[in-house]
């Protein structure tokens, strides 16, 4: 077996069983479940080489006793096997070994257990609600991944790498000194007692020290990350310097904890280093001792020293293991305060996939209003067609973005069902839903990677002649191919930066024209779909959304009310209710809101004196 082959030994993306538990040693073994068996084989293996070392001490000890026992004219004479023994162990076992263990953990756990683990708290975390999003910094939640999956594989690997390596060496090293006397072996005991009882003392308090410095380092990236991404915005408001003060509070904070954490490390070192210290010479000295008085060899000596001295060295290296480790647990127990929360809008138990649907929407007395007393919709009984061109009108607040975000289940309704094709939406997968529903919103929503493949997000599986349809379609093509990036690349292999940066608003709104065609979904819900565009390239996209439409259920919201008036139906909605309802042409004869919000756009916002007389 090759040694690249050795690294398909755990499988690195296998999904997760459940969800996340909330506790710590739970959510770390739902981490890294499906790695264990190779866990623990490298954990075997870096134990082997923890006794390696101390086979190493006795058999320096073993050839200085020959040594001596045989005197120079001999030695070489009689205890050549020893002497053979002892070059195949240095040259050849011991090396083997280490390069045994240097592989189990560089090759097959290393490289694995961080996707392992990045991979399912990323597909946990993208399962969360909106609300998940719109409460926190997207480069927080991003940071918290990466940190979580990171400080969790230095938990695994740094666990097998030292603990199990030093506790190997330890407990091999017990064993050698009993050879020799019990009392030495008693001596090293004592020393691991206060050995442990300064770990005891010492860890807990950097483990919380660590998990504040690392919700503090979060916190910088994530106002970082807020500023940069909006720094168009900061730039035409004149807010650098706002932006720059507010991210030295974050800095500012982040330097305490890490201040704080800086002086608990430095305790621990110096008290560490002292207790090393004494090893040794506690170790050298009993050995001296019974040296003394006859019973204990030259050997023992040596084999002693080198053994405390081993220990004494591994104690610093140990314990700033141990304290990286407790560190990385703090990161890990900050990560999963954050990213561990249950799903607040879960596909139901057995829900189940939403065939082709011919496209009918019911809202049957349907109340939301985002755990408000205000906002949202109320009582809403609203029936639409298969096939049927809906617009919805209504003043900011009425609660027209609602009744999409309902439909498209980004919401449950706190009372009343949303169905499509008679089917309630809880009963049904978000997925499956959301497949059969196209979206244009004012709002443009791009990825930093290629038109080509912003447009097929739409559909993955479009063919080249179908991408290349929609873009005609959306009058996308043109600018799309005159287009060439930073990097050289031109046309539909063109990156549009993040969020679309490097687009003007009325191309943003093309490409996501062209996006929702090739989507080619039974239901098309327009949000001011074309008001980023100008009028003549509005007139020429308009002809093809009549196109597109046909066959479709449509619900086209609109401030600009001449882009709706040949709708099937339109409805009017006010402070979350449906007020006024019937065809364009109807709803100007009853001379209601719709009336009055059409005769501001069309004369010039005629009727306002009127009103405010009245």
């Amino acid at each position: 077996m090759s040694l690249l082959r050795l690294g398909g030994l755990i499988d690195a993306f296998r999904p997760a069983e459940g969800p996340p538990p909330q506790q710590l040693g739970a959510f770390l073994r739902w981490c890294l479940r499906g790695s264990w068996p190779m866990l623990w084989l490298a954990a075997l293996v870096s134990s082997l080489s923890g006794v390696t070392e101390v086979v190493s001490a006795a058999i320096i000890g073993w050839v200085i006793d020959a040594a001596l026992a045989a005197g120079p004219e001999a030695f070489f004479r009689e205890e050549m096997p020893l002497l053979i023994g002892f070059v195949l162990f240095y040259l050849l076992l011991r090396p083997l070994m280490f390069g045994i263990a240097a592989a189990a953990n560089s090759i097959i756990v290393g490289p694995n257990v961080l996707p392992l683990v990045l991979s399912r708290l990323h597909r946990w975390t993208l399962g969360q609600a909106v609300t998940f999003f719109d409460n926190d910094f997207a480069g927080r939640i991003a940071q918290k991944q990466m940190q979580a999956a990171r400080a969790a594989t230095d938990v695994a690997t740094e666990t097998i790498n030292t603990v199990a390596f030093a506790l190997a060496s330890v407990i091999a090293s017990v064993v050698y000194l009993v050879a020799i006397d019990w009392r030495m072996a008693a001596a090293l005991a004592v020393w691991l007692v206060a050995y442990i009882l300064l770990i005891r003392f010492y860890l807990p308090r950097i483990r919380q020290n660590s998990a504040a410095r690392a919700s503090a380092r979060a916190m910088v990236s994530g106002q970082v990350v807020d500023t940069i991404t909006n720094i168009k915005t900061v730039k035409l408001f004149a807010h650098a310097a706002f932006e720059d003060r507010v991210a030295l509070q974050a800095m500012e904070v982040f330097r305490d904890r890490s201040l704080e954490f800086g002086v608990i490390s430095t305790w621990f070192r110096l008290s560490l280093m002292t207790l090393a210290g004494a090893l040794p010479v506690l170790m050298i000295g009993g050995t001296l001792v019974l040296w003394q008085q006859g019973q204990a060899t030259a050997g023992a000596i040596a084999a002693a020293g080198a053994i405390s001295m081993r220990i004494a060295q591994m104690s610093g290296w140990v314990s700033f293991t141990l304290m990286s480790i407790y560190t990385s647990v703090g990161e890990v127990e900050d990560g999963m305060n954050t990213l561990s929360v249950p799903h607040t809008l879960a596909d139901s138990e057995g829900a189940r996939d939403l065939p082709r649907i011919r496209g009918e929407i019911t809202f049957d007395d349907v109340t939301f209003a985002y755990g408000r007393t205000r906002g949202g919709v109320k009582d809403l009984r609203l029936t639409i067609a298969a096939g049927e061109k809906l617009g919805i009108v209504g003043a900011s607040g009425a609660g027209k973005s609602t009744l999409v975000s309902l439909l498209l289940r980004l919401y449950d309704p706190e009372t009343g069902r949303v169905l499509v094709d008679g089917q309630d939406l809880r009963d049904i997968t978000q997925e499956s839903l959301r497949r059969q529903i196209g979206m244009v919103t004012q709002e443009t929503a791009m990825f930093n990677r290629s038109a080509r493949d912003n447009i097929l997000y739409g559909r993955p599986d479009a063919s080249d002649d179908e991408m290349l349809d929609a873009s005609r379609s959306a009058e996308a093509h043109e600018f799309i191919e005159g287009m060439i990036d930073h990097t050289g690349r031109r046309g539909y292999s063109a990156f549009l930066g993040e969020r679309g940066v490097k687009l003007s608003g009325g191309q943003r709104q093309r490409i996501a024209l062209a996006r929702a065609f090739v989507k080619d979904a039974p239901i098309l819900v327009l949000d001011e779909a074309t008001s980023a565009l100008d009028s003549e390239v509005e007139a020429s996209i308009q002809e093809a959304l009549d196109r597109v439409m046909q066959g479709k259920t449509v619900l086209a919201i609109a401030h600009r009310l001449s882009t709706i008036a040949a709708m099937d139906r339109i409805v009017v909605l006010d402070q979350g209710r449906l007020v006024e309802e019937g065809t364009h042409d109807a709803l100007l004869a009853q001379n209601g809101l719709y009336a009055r919000y059409w005769n501001r756009q069309s004369g010039g916002f005629i009727g306002i004196e009127e009103e405010a007389a009245e």
